[in-house]
């Protein structure tokens, strides 16, 4: 059993094409902490390779936020919802609406017949779909009440 067979049968293992969520969800303000977050959970899959059993432990290891204005971050995390502010973006521009999504590296490692677990020598790459998130600009009104 080679590296390159273990990695040609992970690289044929379905993972998951993540989906990108932020908050605000829909739409959200020029100049302010907008938070990012994907729901990341590691996988165990069990494949053959020449007649021997194979046990994948897959993990996403890395995580590229394309926050759909030109820029992007990456993160060892998942990222988390409010109050966390793990993964955080502030858009620079007002009235138009951007598309974001992530874009997860996963790694495994791998056991033979139950052996100790050794590295896989490669990674799989997913980009997730993509979201809408609206950027408005709030401007402060008096509104004469005490």
């Amino acid at each position: 059993m080679t590296d390159a067979m273990v990695l040609a049968a992970f690289r044929r293992v379905p993972v998951p094409e993540l989906r990108s969520q932020s908050q605000p969800g829909d739409k959200t303000l020029v100049n302010f902490d907008t938070i990012f977050f994907t729901e990341a959970d590691s996988l165990t899959r069990a494949v053959t390779i020449l007649g021997q059993s194979v046990r994948l432990e897959i993990e996403p290891s890395s995580f590229t936020w394309e926050h759909g204005d030109g820029t992007s971050a990456t993160t060892s995390t998942p990222g988390a919802p409010y109050p966390a502010k793990d993964v955080v973006h502030r858009y620079a521009d007002a009235h138009v609406t951007v598309q974001h999504r992530v874009v997860v590296t996963w790694s495994a490692q791998w056991s033979l017949n139950g052996g100790p677990l050794q590295p896989v020598a490669g990674t799989v790459i997913t980009t997730g779909p993509t979201t809408p998130l609206r950027v408005a600009e709030a401007s402060p009104s008096l509104s004469g009440q005490r």
